[in-house]
């Protein structure tokens, strides 16, 4: 019986979300609900939506906020779409924690695994991350505050200070700092997120994990 070709990670991630052969034991649901899959999902739907709002967003202390607000009440289905894009991040998170409950509770960790379980770990904190970053983006007075209890709480681990000042060079809010949170929630957290969640597939299937007929 001929190996799976699983040379490359594009393909191995492309031959995993769309496999040739499906089989009938694999349409049932067991106890991996699928909580993966679903967790890919809400994130696509976290990206297109997040490349919409990104249209009537405006990155600045004085605009972020004035934003929101004409999103919200004159951009048709703008409120739709900014819930859209929150409870989406929220089913990313639940999704990738229950994901990883269930690797642990099955012992799915174990080698030849064990790598791939690192991955998933960076998944799920690239996921909180992702969350935290967009957090500050509305600018309102939830987000300034609990970002900066956030940036506080980060003080106090070893590191944390300097990675405080990476990530507030001037004040929660400020100039410098919102622009930075920016760029981290759409470009460096996707990014990381689609490049592991990548290897993560192709891994799986390395492994044998899951679709081992492929």
């Amino acid at each position: 019986m001929s190996q799976p070709n699983d040379s490359g990670m594009v393909r191995g991630f492309l031959g995993h979300l769309f496999p040739r052969v499906v089989l009938a034991s694999n349409l049932r649901l067991t106890y991996t609900f699928c909580l993966g899959g679903l967790a890919f999902t809400a994130f696509v739907l976290l990206l297109g939506s997040g490349m919409l709002l990104l249209f009537d967003y405006r990155p600045s202390p004085e605009g972020a906020y004035a934003s929101i607000l004409f999103l919200e009440g004159s951009v048709p289905g703008g409120a739709y779409l900014r819930r859209l894009h929150r409870l989406s991040s929220h089913a990313l998170l639940a999704f990738t924690f229950l994901h990883t409950l269930r690797v642990v509770f099955t012992g799915a960790f174990r080698p030849p695994r064990e790598l791939n379980w690192v991955i998933g770990f960076g998944l799920l904190c690239m996921g909180v991350f992702g969350a935290y970053t967009g957090y500050l983006l509305p600018m309102d007075q939830l987000a300034l505050w609990a970002t900066r209890t956030g940036t506080e709480l980060l003080a106090t681990v070893p590191g944390g200070d300097l990675l405080r000042q990476v990530l507030v060079p001037d004040e929660v809010g400020g100039p410098r700092s919102l622009q930075r949170f920016y760029a981290l929630h759409i470009a460096v957290a996707p990014l990381s997120i689609l490049v592991l969640s990548m290897l993560h597939f192709f891994r799986i299937r390395r492994d044998k994990g899951a679709l081992p007929y492929l």
